[in-house]
Formats: C-alpha cells, structure tokens, sequence
C-alpha cells in the first residue's frame, strides 16, 4: 500500500524512490509485523482468557507419562494464531505491492486456511466438542484452495507446470495437467505437518521463522532477472514481491514466539499452524522451489512421517516404532526436557535453512 502510494511520488521528491527496493520493505514488514505482535500481544492474550479460550489437555489414559508433562499448559490460551495472521495481513499490506498476482493469492491463502484452522479451534474450544472439525470437513477446505491455487497457477503462465529438480542444472519434470494435484499435495501436506509440529512451547513457530526466512530470499531471487540467470533458477516476474510476504511471517512469528516462548502465555492453535504452513506451501509452489520444501521443513516432514510410520507399524505389526507421535514427543519421553527439544529442533531447523540456500549453487 506504501510502495503504491508513496513511490509514484519519487517523480517529486527522490526521497520516496526507497520503496522501489524489495529488500527496504521487506526489513521493513518484518519489523511492523514484529511491532503489532509485540502491542497487540498482551491484549490478544487478555481477550483470549477473558473468553475461557483455553489450552485442552488429553486425557492422562490416552497420553500416559506425557499427561504429567504437559498439565501445567491447561487452561493457557490459545487461537493466538489471530495474532499471527493478523500482523503478517497488515504489515504485508503496508509495505507490498497490493498490485502485485503473487502477493494477493498467498494473503488470500493465509486468510483461508487461517479461517479453516479458527473453525476448527472454535468447534474445539468453545463449543466443546473435543475433535473438532471433522476430518473430511477440513481436508476439503484445505484441498478446495490447493486445487483453486494450482488451477490458476497452471493456466497463469507458460512453464508453471514444469518441476525442477534439485541439485540438477538441466533435468526438469514436466508434469503437465497433474501440476494441480501436485500443488494441491504441496499446500495440504504442508499445512497439516505444521499443524503436527505444533506440540510445544515455541516448536512450530521457531522452525516457521526459520524456513520463511529462507524462502524469503528464494522468493528474492526467484524474481529477480540477474541472480535467478547467475544461478541458473527459474525466473519467476514478480515473484520477489514475497519476500516482503516472507519477512512479515518473520516478523509476526518472532513477536509471537515473545509471548510463545517457554513457558507459553498463549498457543498458535490451528488458526496459526495451519495457516502458517499453507503459506510456506503457497509460496513454495509459486516461486518453483517446490521440492526445497522438504528441505527447508525438513523438521515438519520428520514430525509428519513419525505420525505416518507410527500408525502403519501399530496397525501392521502392533508395535509402535516411537514411544510416541509426533516425534516431538518420543524425545520428551526419552528423558529431555522441553525446552532441549524445542532448542535442538530450533538447531536442525536453522542447519537445515542453511543447507536448502547452498542447493542455489550445489547443482
């Protein structure tokens, strides 16, 4: 809103010609996202325990020893994902260009699955109805955006369709029609096994902060014509404009992670995760780093896979290959105490950053 209002003004003043750099507005959006988080936190929180809007805590015969660890949460609240989509919504809308395909489709995305995760919460946390949503109701509100966004993704530009392989220069996927479903895959699987990793204070958001960060400066180059030539990536026109979208996820989760922190004050629910991991997933397809996805969350896609590997042994062989899913879980189980996990998955999260920006070079 800022670039489209104040840049056309350079003409006047060369002063305004700053809102013409990406990276400016990016650092910018990080940091209005991270101050609404910060300002708007305390009362978030306060609304949140005045409503009763609490933390629920599984029974101890479903959870066992894990029932001990996790007591002291119930009753803290929770839905704090409002905080979380509503600063990264006002600061991209500030500091991005409101013109601009890319931007629109991840903001409409995040509000989207961000409502399909408050509906959950509600049914959940107010109408006390301890499964929630059901299962089918929101795997199709996941589904119906995935298709939506691959629908227009395919038919919006020549070359969408076509899968680029990591660590490969000239090998490529052409998936034709089933890019859709390929999309489709990437933004529920993306969701949910963020939504899986939300299981202690500070986890999900710390490793979120993380993986947007380096999708911020994929998105970066990805639409800028010199670096994605230099390093032989696809050039995607306008796609830098989301790294101003990454950056308020940065800003929004570090503001959140203030109040999220061990010992939380507030939790993300599934309003946040499940909007939280659509964006990545939104932004990931839309920049055709798709398969860096699994790189980047790689701590996502081990949460994910302990859920999936526990419940195909235990029905197989009725032995559970972790004490517990999701793999978060089996550590505090083990002995460590939450807040090692949480750090140690922080560590691996960050390496695994690191690792997905040098996959720019090692091809």
């Amino acid at each position: 809103m800022l670039y489209n209002l104040l840049y056309p003004l350079s003409k006047i003043w060369f002063g305004f010609n700053i809102f013409r750099y990406i990276t400016f507005r990016a650092v910018m959006a990080a940091l209005t996202a991270f101050c609404i988080s910060i300002i708007a936190g305390p009362w978030v929180i306060k609304k949140l325990a005045f409503l009763k809007i609490g933390e629920n805590v599984r029974d101890k015969k479903e959870v066992g020893a894990l029932y001990a660890l996790h007591e002291k949460k119930k009753g803290t609240p929770t839905m704090g994902g409002v905080l979380i989509v509503g600063s990264i919504l006002v600061s991209t809308a500030l500091w991005s260009d409101m013109t601009n395909k890319f931007t629109l489709v991840a903001l409409f995305s995040t509000v989207w699955l961000g409502a399909v995760g408050f509906i959950d919460d509600y049914i959940k946390l107010v109408k006390k109805r301890s499964k929630g949503m059901a299962v089918t109701a929101k795997l199709l509100g996941q589904i119906s955006l995935g298709l939506a966004v691959g629908v227009y993704l395919y038919f919006s530009r020549d070359g969408f369709a076509v899968l680029e392989i990591p660590f490969l220069k000239k090998i490529v996927l052409n998936l034709s029609v089933f890019y859709i479903f390929f999309v489709t895959l990437v933004i529920v699987g993306s969701s949910n096994a963020v939504n899986l990793t939300d299981g202690l204070d500070g986890l999900a958001i710390g490793c979120v902060s993380m993986a947007a960060l380096a999708y911020s400066i994929l998105s970066y180059i990805a639409g800028n014509i010199i670096l994605s030539k230099y390093l032989l990536v696809s050039y995607v026109p306008g796609s830098g404009e989301l790294a101003v979208f990454c950056a308020s996820i940065i800003g929004a989760g570090l503001g959140f992670l203030w109040y999220n922190c061990h010992p939380a004050e507030v939790f993300m629910g599934d309003t946040g995760s499940l909007a939280l991991g659509g964006a990545l997933g939104i932004v990931a397809v839309m920049i055709k780093k798709e398969l860096l996805l699994f790189i980047v969350g790689g701590i996502f896609v081990f949460e994910a896979l302990s859920v999936i590997i526990q419940v195909i042994s235990f029905k197989t062989t009725g032995r559970r290959v972790f004490l517990m899913s999701p793999l978060h879980h089996h550590f505090q189980l083990k002995g460590w105490s939450e807040s090692k996990v949480i750090v140690r998955f922080w560590i691996v999260a960050i390496m695994l950053a690191l690792f997905t920006l040098a996959t720019l070079k090692i091809r």
